[in-house]
């Protein structure tokens, strides 16, 4: 098992690592060159700065058995699809019961925006975040060892 990690704007990548490192679990963080990542613990892949990029590469890069870090609900589809879990940096896990549901979510959110309603933003991180993400996080690595 490895944990593979959309690192572009993932807050919770010193958390992932410290859990790792407790079940001494390779971590593998994939960005572009516009994020300037550094780790003394997680193996660091630059991809070229094309618009799906980290999306291919964590995809490409992940099997059963993986864990996947990712916002991307069409990421954690792909993964999902290929017997690895996926979790949002927020502590949501992404499962075959709901990744359709988010997956027309998102693209009715994108069809209102592109006949200017306007959608719902995203609150703001908080502490129960980082707690919900840490506790999940657990669990799911505790679940596949």
């Amino acid at each position: 098992m490895k944990i593979l990690v959309d690192a572009d704007a993932c807050p919770v990548k010193d958390i992932i690592e410290d859990i790792a490192g407790n079940y001494s679990l390779q971590v593998i963080m994939i960005s572009n060159p516009s994020h300037n990542i550094r780790s003394s613990y997680s193996d660091i892949i630059m991809v070229d700065g094309g618009a799906e990029a980290v999306d291919i590469a964590v995809a490409n890069r992940s099997k059963a058995g993986d864990i996947v870090v990712t916002q991307d609900y069409g990421l954690a589809s792909m993964v999902l699809g290929k017997g690895a879990a996926a979790i949002n940096p927020s502590g949501k896990i992404y499962t075959m019961e709901n990744i359709d549901g988010l997956l027309m979510q998102r693209y009715l959110n994108y069809k209102a925006r592109k006949v200017g309603l306007k959608t719902i933003n995203p609150r703001k991180r908080s502490a129960k975040d980082d707690q919900r993400f840490t506790r999940n996080f657990t669990e799911l690595i505790e679940k596949l060892i």
